[in-house]
């Protein structure tokens, strides 16, 4: 009853003074004010009563696509494992890899501009209802920052940010960076971002620009795979390169009939069962994507170009099947410039998989390439994280911090445009699929120094800064 009363008293004063203004009554800005310090300080007093003894409660915010946000995700989860009753708040897309509470929006059509406008009020409302019920930990965006911070403010709980990228970075790619709307997203993380108690960032390099430019001090979590990502069995392989044989002809056995359970890789035995890679079989290439303007896919798809000539011109290298899973608003733009490809050693699908078939598919492929170019050049593709964790050699194209992650010619290799992919395909797929060459000694590599797996890094990471801010384990 007593916090019913506090929400009417504050219900009141805001009527009240919406009314005198609709009313046109000459109401003054010091009462103006005062009504306002009396609506926050009501807030203030019943948040704080109705959150005692819910220091165990925790609100992971995504300002975006949770099916997205593997990262996001694997806090929830590191979160839930200790004893925090964890809710993860985010917009309905990609299905995420586990189940959460969801939430998600649409907004109407019409100019850009006031689109977003219209976008960033809707949210903001939005966070404001729900955020009013949990403790939080949020990525960087408009309006996530300072909705957050409000609530925190109010609730007198820990706001903590995890800088993935820069919210106005990513706005210019479409905006440009001299666009107005872009400068004052710059101007409000620069703002908003200096609020926060606790900062977690993706790399060195990000921790350095933060300190650097921005005044804020943050600890690099770098991203590790989770547990699921590994190498592929032969059976498991072959039972998904069945699964997709039903759908995509690419992965469909071509040439003489048999008896057996065929794919286009794999061969079952019909005797005993037992599984074996076909000698002849086609490299499998895999790219991830969202289809968005931070990766340029007509490298690739030049590079393939590229390939089909050295194979036309008397290479000895094998054919290729090349996936790229994903969904994005760019995806049919690419699907036609794929289907006007004429290619006769180059098999190229797009399919989309379910949560589960993508970490067998990583741990079934020859190898991987990253089309990934970050907006800010400071933060690292999860797509490779994960395929490191199935010990799978990348191509990935440069940028600032990518040697963070991809030590050339070590674990994989580095490029800056298609000319040099299709040289790097020439190079590993040479002799295909012996693993004597360049493409084996990655592999192995990348199998003899697996990197801790997210659990233990987190564990080692973050619980300490959380003890530190006297946030006990449950």
């Amino acid at each position: 009853m007593e916090y019913r009363g506090s929400l009417v008293i504050i219900s009141t004063c805001l009527v009240l003074l919406v009314s005198c203004f609709l009313a046109d009554l000459d109401v003054t800005l010091p009462v103006m004010y005062v009504t306002v310090a009396a609506v926050l300080w009501l807030c203030w007093g019943w948040l704080r009563r109705r959150d005692g003894g819910t220091h165990q409660r925790v609100c992971v915010l995504v300002l975006g696509d949770i099916g997205r946000s593997p990262r996001m995700q694997y806090h929830a989860l590191s979160l839930s494992k200790h004893g925090y009753q964890v809710t993860l708040v985010g917009f309905l897309g990609e299905s995420p890899k586990h189940t959460w509470r969801q939430n998600s929006a649409a907004f109407p059509a019409g100019p850009k501009l006031l689109t977003y406008a219209v976008k960033v009020v809707v949210q903001s409302l939005q966070l404001l209802r729900l955020l009013l019920t949990m403790k939080l930990q949020n990525p960087p965006g408009l309006p996530g920052i300072a909705v957050a911070w409000l609530v925190c403010a109010l609730r007198g709980t820990t706001f903590i940010i995890d800088w993935h990228n820069y919210g106005y970075t990513i706005m210019a790619l479409s905006l440009g960076a001299a666009h107005p709307v872009v400068r004052l997203a710059k101007w409000y993380e620069h703002l908003f971002g200096r609020l926060s108690t606790l900062n977690l960032c993706v790399t060195n390099a990000m921790k350095n620009d933060l300190q650097k430019n921005w005044g804020i001090e943050a600890t690099a979590l770098h991203d590790r795979p989770a547990s699921v990502f590994g190498k592929t069995s032969l059976n498991l392989q072959h039972e998904l390169f069945c699964r997709l044989a039903n759908t995509y002809p690419e992965f469909q056995t071509v040439g003489e009939e048999t008896k057996a359970e065929a794919t286009v890789f794999t061969v079952c035995s019909p005797n005993d069962g037992s599984v074996t890679l076909w000698r002849d079989r086609p490299a499998l290439l895999v790219s991830s994507t969202s289809w968005t303007e931070d990766e340029d896919f007509s490298i690739l798809l030049k590079a393939l170009e590229e390939y089909e000539g050295y194979i036309r011109g008397g290479s000895l290298l094998p054919s290729l099947v090349c996936v790229i899973t994903g969904k994005g608003p760019q995806k049919e733009h690419y699907r036609k410039l794929i289907d006007s490809l004429h290619l006769d050693h180059v098999n190229i699908c797009t399919p989309w998989l379910e949560a589960e078939d993508y970490p067998l598919l990583l741990g079934s492929s020859d190898l991987g390439v990253c089309l990934h170019k970050s907006s800010s050049g400071l933060d690292l593709p999860m797509k490779v994280v994960d395929m490191f964790g199935c010990c799978l050699p990348v191509c990935a194209i440069s940028f600032n911090s990518l040697p963070e992650l991809v030590k050339h010619d070590e674990n994989g290799l580095i490029f800056r445009d298609s000319a040099e992919l299709a040289e790097q395909l020439k190079s590993l797929l040479s002799g295909f699929p012996s693993l004597d060459g360049k493409l084996g000694a990655f592999r192995a590599k990348l199998c003899s120094s697996r990197d801790q797996c997210w659990d233990d890094n987190w564990d080692q990471t973050v619980l300490p800064l959380l003890r530190s801010l006297s946030l006990p384990e449950p």
